[in-house]
């Protein structure tokens, strides 16, 4: 009889360096093809919770005005808007360098005052008094209009900003810039933003022309009541208007709203 060896009938004992070499590359290549869907996805969700974020903002606003006959606003914005309307904005960049959105009369004011009032809040996060709501006085049925997530980001302390509402009570976007928010304080049912009333970022181009004959017509929505739509008086048939700059973070007062670096940006009329 045959004898066979155990040597002869012992198993292999594993991969080889070729077969282990090969299996890494295919993991390699399946990881290189899945992660910018990972960051589509990713980028997706976060636009997702900005409009989620932008559309709560501006519901809070209208339920403040529709219970309490007025908006959310101190003393010191409705002084500034004077007859028309207000923008609490922030400093934004743009090709050309940073840009103060939503300065009117010399007066820059951030979102947090608005939030302050909305949340009920007479302190913000790092302990400064909320002026706007002193005491409530904004408040004082001291309703919850908006329920915003605290992100205990301090602006003052270097490292990327957070969303959420940080230590200074500002409410910020998943990319850690300011909501925009715009409202009708003069009362006639039409809302004109800072940033967007400009003409060379809403009016249809080329105006005039078939698509936009009286240069009145802007994009997303906006009208210009003065023909041909030469000036910055924009507007949105509403009262409210809430956007963020987007993934980007940049807005670009040069260019129109669906182009370049305002293409991103999240709007609540859109």
């Amino acid at each position: 009889m045959k004898i066979i060896s155990n040597y002869l009938r012992r198993p292999r004992a594993g991969f080889t360096i070729v077969e282990l070499l090969t299996v890494i590359a295919i993991i390699a290549i399946l990881a290189a093809m899945l992660l910018p869907v990972l960051a589509a996805a990713h980028k997706h969700a976060l636009k997702v919770q900005a409009r989620l974020e932008i559309n709560q903002i501006a519901t809070a606003i209208e339920k403040y005005d529709s219970d309490y006959g007025r908006f959310p606003v101190s003393t010191n914005a409705q002084l500034a808007a004077g007859t028309g309307d207000f923008t609490y904005g922030a400093v934004f960049q743009t090709p050309g360098g940073p840009l103060s959105v939503g300065l009117v009369g010399g007066i820059l004011l951030s979102n947090a005052e608005v939030i302050a009032i909305l949340m009920d809040v007479t302190n913000y996060p790092g302990g400064q008094a909320a002026l706007a709501n002193l005491n409530h006085q904004k408040n004082p049925q001291r309703t919850i209009f908006l329920n915003a997530k605290m992100s205990g980001y301090d602006p003052s302390v270097p490292g990327p900003a957070e969303g959420g509402v940080d230590v200074n009570g500002v409410y910020r976007d998943p990319w850690g810039n300011p909501y925009v928010i715009s409202m009708d304080l003069n009362y006639d049912e039409n809302c004109n933003d800072w940033f967007y009333e400009r003409q060379l970022v809403s009016q249809i181009t080329p105006a005039p022309g078939p698509a936009n004959p009286t240069g009145q017509s802007g994009y997303n929505g906006l009208v210009n009541p003065n023909p041909p739509g030469d000036t910055p008086n924009f507007q949105l048939h509403g009262k409210v208007m809430v956007w963020s700059a987007g993934p980007d973070g940049q807005i670009d007062p040069k260019a129109i709203a669906t182009t370049g670096a305002n293409k991103d940006n999240i709007l609540s009329w859109q």
